[in-house]
């Protein structure tokens, strides 16, 4: 009877009810990196990696906390092509510099970034990776003492001195003008993962508290960050499962819990969530097994064509 109920329990088939020996977490860094040289880049990308990280405890209840929010998401350019859910990578509709928006209004943003999980897309529902609505409900139930005036995004960029140098300060700048305790960051695609850990510990060397919330364990762990609130989610899913309000208010109530209780820098919690029954879908992202020559000769072609329309926008 025992075994029975553990096989169903399960779902798998084990009598022991454990995990397929494929769901873990994706190995991004491993992934990107042989995917880049298959397509013929060469070199692999050189993550960030910081020998110290800071850290700053909340310096009053979070009930008493002005929250803001950053994330990686692009405001909707109608006039920019296709940004829908599932769109191929639109580097004509991706900001280059920080902006803010007013988190009394509401706001169109889109996932446009090169290497978002395009399979297994938010659907429609920027509350996966855009937190406003949750957090605007957590400020109405008392348990932050108020959201910040304005959100910010902050740009996806491969380079680290301008994201360390531009970037990163801009957003530490305007958290600041905003008189913010404590900032909650969401990224979606490999490299904004990278950003926002960068953008958290200048936060936090600037004595704001942060927590990152992100599906990338091993870029974020790898870079370093205060607090990391990790979802075994598809990318671009970091706050909650699509078209899920529980879920997304769950999602924020985790990363509340570490803003009040981690006890250094470096502390990881993961979320009990899991994105479907199977672990299948980990199968699908950047992988070269399930990639032909003729696609990965296609998707070179495509990636060039997306780089050109991006250094014409960044003027060279």
């Amino acid at each position: 009877m025992e075994e029975n109920a553990a096989t169903n329990r399960a779902g798998m088939g084990s009598p022991f009810g454990f995990a397929p020996a494929e769901d873990v977490p994706i190995p991004y860094r491993r992934r990107i990196r042989d995917y880049y040289q298959a397509l013929g880049y060469g070199a692999p990308y050189e993550w960030a990696h910081l020998a110290e990280v800071a850290f700053h405890p909340l310096s009053k209840p979070l009930s008493q906390c002005r929250v803001a929010l950053v994330v990686t998401a692009a405001p909707f350019q109608p006039d920019k092509g296709d940004q829908g859910p599932g769109a191929p990578y639109n580097a004509a509709a991706k900001f280059y510099s920080v902006y803010s928006g007013d988190t009394a209004k509401d706001h169109d943003l889109r996932n446009v970034h090169v290497a978002v999980d395009r399979d297994h897309h938010a659907q429609g529902d920027q509350g996966c990776y855009f937190p406003l609505a949750a957090l605007r409900r957590a400020a109405a139930k008392g348990r932050i003492g108020s959201l910040a005036p304005r959100f910010h995004g902050l740009p996806t960029n491969r380079s680290h001195r301008v994201t360390l140098g531009t970037d990163c300060p801009e957003v530490v700048a305007r958290c600041r003008a905003d008189k913010a305790d404590a900032v909650i960051l969401v990224p979606n695609c490999p490299v904004c993962h990278q950003s926002v850990s960068l953008a958290a510990d200048q936060l936090e060397a600037a004595g704001i508290a942060t927590v990152v919330l992100g599906c990338a364990k091993d870029i974020v762990e790898y870079v370093g960050v205060p607090r990391f609130l990790f979802s075994d989610f598809p990318l671009g899913n970091a706050a909650g499962r699509p078209h899920d309000p529980k879920s997304q208010d769950f999602t924020l109530e985790l990363a509340f819990k570490l803003l009040e209780g981690a006890p250094a820098a470096r502390t990881t919690l993961q979320s009990p969530l899991r994105w479907s029954d199977s672990a299948a879908w980990k199968q699908d992202y950047m992988n070269l097994d399930r990639l032909s020559p003729e696609e990965i000769a296609r998707r070179r072609a495509e990636f060039d064509r997306q780089k050109a329309v991006a250094r014409d926008l960044r003027g060279g």
